[in-house]
């Protein structure tokens, strides 16, 4: 396996640092402004980020996230990897590239089984970043980790669906620029039980669609993107509207979660890198007890541990990314699950250390440390929680065990 990067690359690389020092890390605070200036933080997108979004499309960098050449930028996941660790450095800067959740899992989706008139109304619009969109599978009366579980009903109707259901976490519902969703339901609860779903897309202004309330996630809003719980009432769409095709919808949440997982691992990294250099100018600047903090044997210990931990994550998501390129995303579903279980918990380990040296300091918003322990929190649990994914692993890990006996017998 090689790692290293190449011209290209090392190039975007070079490109990304320079933007998100000359415009990212000057503007969040400027973003959060803005934002608070607004008549409801839910009103509209802070005009700051139209202004960095134009800027990063003048410089190519943008959907960097697809590997399809058609639409992106025709990286591979191994290429996209240390990309994405930058954009993760700050919770504004994915948005800012076009690389920002649920839109990149949604695209990739149209991409990969959108039909031309889907791609046509919804994809190209997304592409340009002209409209945002949200993810509907969660539901808050069953245990959603079980896709399976999923209740919201699709029914076919003549030439439509009509949906009922309740969802919630609906990341982007609640940006005055989200268009469209994409819905998971069922369409046949007779079916096999892993061809009962179906991904149906469903437009914001669909009659019987309602966002019933944003939900805060530890205390904050995360507006104008927002997570919402959603209420789907006799909503009725046309049936071209389906994805792929009834009971398509599982093995659709397959394909769609591989790369979303591992792009969440991506920029965790970012921010756990962020992190510790906020950690290590932070102790060489503060004393205690008659010497600086550095100095203190703890402090070292924590640098220490916390360099080892990233790399550690790091190569894990590379192998995971070469896995992808290599054998495909099917394949490489043990490597996803492993990095998806470290990389959330590494970030954790990480951003606490940091808090804890910044004090008082730590906990607030006058740095982004708290905001970004909040965020790496919630990717214990987003896109299946560590549980699933041990569980997960621990049944592969057996199934090879028992292949290895079976073939020296």
């Amino acid at each position: 396996m090689d790692f290293s990067y190449s011209p290209k690359v090392k190039e975007l690389q070079q490109k990304l640092h320079r933007f998100m020092e000359e415009h990212i890390y000057p503007n969040e605070k400027r973003y959060e402004q803005q934002l608070n200036e607004q008549k409801s933080r839910w009103s509209d997108v802070p005009p700051i980020m139209e202004e960095l979004k134009q800027k990063a499309k003048a410089q190519g960098l943008w959907n960097l996230f697809l590997p399809d050449s058609e639409y992106g930028a025709g990286l591979t996941n191994i290429e996209y990897a240390p990309l994405c660790e930058i954009m993760g450095r700050s919770l504004i800067a994915p948005e800012v590239f076009n690389c920002n959740a649920p839109d990149t899992g949604n695209m990739e989706v149209l991409v990969r089984y959108g039909t031309e008139e889907q791609k046509e109304q919804w994809l190209f619009p997304l592409l340009n970043g002209d409209i945002r969109s949200c993810f509907s599978m969660t539901e808050p009366h069953v245990a959603s980790a079980d896709a399976t579980n999923i209740e919201t009903d699709i029914r076919k109707d003549g030439n439509e669906y009509v949906i009922n259901g309740r969802k919630w976490w609906s990341s982007g519902a609640g940006d005055p620029r989200c268009k469209i969703s994409i819905l998971m339901g069922k369409t046949d609860k007779h079916a096999d039980r892993y061809e009962q779903q179906s991904m149906i897309l469903v437009p914001f202004d669909t009659p019987g669609v309602k966002v019933e309330r944003m939900l805060p996630v530890f205390g904050y809003d995360h507006a104008p993107h927002g997570h919402a719980e959603m209420t789907f009432e006799n909503v009725r769409v046309p049936a071209e509207n389906i994805i792929w095709g009834d009971g398509k919808g599982f093995a659709i949440a397959q394909g769609r979660l591989g790369p979303g997982r591992i792009h969440h691992c991506m920029r965790l990294i970012g921010a756990a890198e962020r992190a510790l250099e906020e950690l290590c100018k932070r102790v060489q600047n503060r004393e205690t007890f008659g010497k600086s903090l550095s100095n203190q044997g703890v402090i070292k210990e924590w640098i220490a541990d916390s360099r080892i931990e990233i790399e550690q994550a790091r190569l894990l998501t590379l192998k995971a990314a070469y896995m992808m390129d290599t054998v495909g995303n099917k394949q490489a579903k043990a490597e996803i699950a492993m990095i998806k279980v470290v990389a959330p918990s590494m970030a954790l380990r990480v951003l606490d250390r940091a808090i804890q040296a910044f004090g008082g300091a730590g906990v607030s918003d006058d740095f982004p440390l708290a905001a970004q322990w909040a965020n790496a929190r919630t990717l214990r649990i987003a896109d299946g929680p560590d549980e699933v994914h041990r569980a997960q692993l621990a049944k592969l890990e057996l199934q090879k065990q028992k292949d290895s006996l079976y073939s020296l017998h």
